[in-house]
């Protein structure tokens, strides 16, 4: 069992918890998260409150609301066969139901706070995605794993981004040098630039999302994965060479928004910039040359340049098989350790008939 613990605890680091066997996100993520689910809900329990009531009201609306609650818990473990007020032992559709609504329920009946219900009730089911992404997927553990192999993929990716980079960087003097440039995004707002961002983040990830699918069987093959992995295993295989790849095009949008920042603060002068845009630039924390219009060009080019990488990379051939090469390399080793792995729990199973 120590021996089977090593290699799962292996695989979470790896950022590939779904290839341990009988991973189940209701057992082994949500039962474990009822310690965290009943701190909310006791938390919860003041949504019942109006500070314009008096205190006894206050007093009454909590007790109302704890009898809700516990109503909730005990329908539930009757509905499973277990004592009413036990802790429960296995968390299902049931129980994360109950836990997004019945406190949704407290605002609702308290004071008729439609809105506060449905904050509520989003809120939680928000709690819950974040605990089966950062838990039951390891999406920490991926990210941490990505993270260490940066430096080593983007050395592996020196062709492309000595091809991609400079004519890349030609394109985007160009347009920063354009004075339409400078109109449309100098007097954009805040929002509307997170939305051109967010838009071009939303493209971006779709090019690189319609080509795993290939490069995760292609994958799978290379390292002679055997037995081979089920769609949920592939899925998060896919979810660890998205993540790399995105960090990748993160990094690179981001050098190119810190060079145009720069580059603008030196050649770009305030007069030229009130001559584009017909009026005096915002000088940020009393500097002229760094203006809030130069970060918001600076900002929707690195947003480009972003998008531009990421098409690049999916299109140049030799790119994919440094890059795969390099990853299979990484993961060749966590196959190696899946296959230990599945030995040792036949091994276990054997033993104990």
């Amino acid at each position: 069992m120590d021996e089977l613990a090593a290699y799962e605890r292996r695989l979470r680091r790896a950022g590939l918890p779904l290839l341990i066997e009988d991973y189940s996100a209701y057992e082994d993520i949500f039962t474990r998260a009822v310690p965290l689910l009943s701190l909310v809900v006791t938390g919860e329990l003041l949504g019942a409150v109006d500070k314009d009531w008096p205190w006894w009201s206050n007093a009454l609306a909590l007790l109302g609301a704890l009898a809700i609650v516990m109503g909730g818990v005990a329908l539930v473990n009757r509905r499973r066969s277990r004592r009413a007020l036990s802790v429960p032992d296995r968390v299902g559709p049931i129980e994360l139901a109950a836990f997004v609504l019945v406190p949704a329920l407290l605002p609702l009946v308290f004071g008729g706070q439609v809105t506060s219900a449905l904050v509520t009730a989003g809120g939680n089911l928000l709690l819950l995605a974040l605990i089966y992404g950062i838990v039951g997927i390891g999406l920490l553990s991926i990210v941490r794993w990505a993270g260490r192999r940066l430096v080593s993929q983007l050395a592996a990716s020196l062709t492309l981004l000595t091809r991609a980079v400079p004519v890349l960087l030609i394109f985007m003097i160009v347009l920063f040098i354009n004075t339409e440039m400078w109109q449309v995004f100098s007097d954009v707002s805040d929002p509307a630039l997170i939305g051109v961002m967010a838009l071009f983040l939303v493209v971006g990830s779709s090019f690189v999302a319609a080509r795993l699918p290939r490069e995760v069987r292609e994958l799978e093959l290379e390292v002679a994965a055997d037995p081979p992995l089920t769609p949920r295993q592939r899925f998060n295989v896919g979810l660890v060479m998205f993540v790399s790849q995105g960090l990748q095009v993160l990094v690179v949008a981001a050098l190119v928004g810190a060079f145009f920042v720069a580059f603008g603060a030196l050649a770009i002068t305030p007069a030229v910039v009130e001559t584009w845009i017909g009026s005096e630039p915002h000088a940020i924390a009393g500097h002229p040359a760094l203006s809030e219009e130069l970060v918001k060009v600076s900002s929707a080019l690195a947003a480009f340049s972003g998008l531009y990488y990421a098409i690049a990379v999916l299109s140049d051939a030799t790119y994919r098989e440094e890059f795969l090469e390099e990853l299979q390399t990484s993961l060749r080793d966590t196959f190696g350790d899946r296959a230990r792995y599945l030995e040792a729990r036949r091994a276990a199973a054997g033993a104990a008939q």
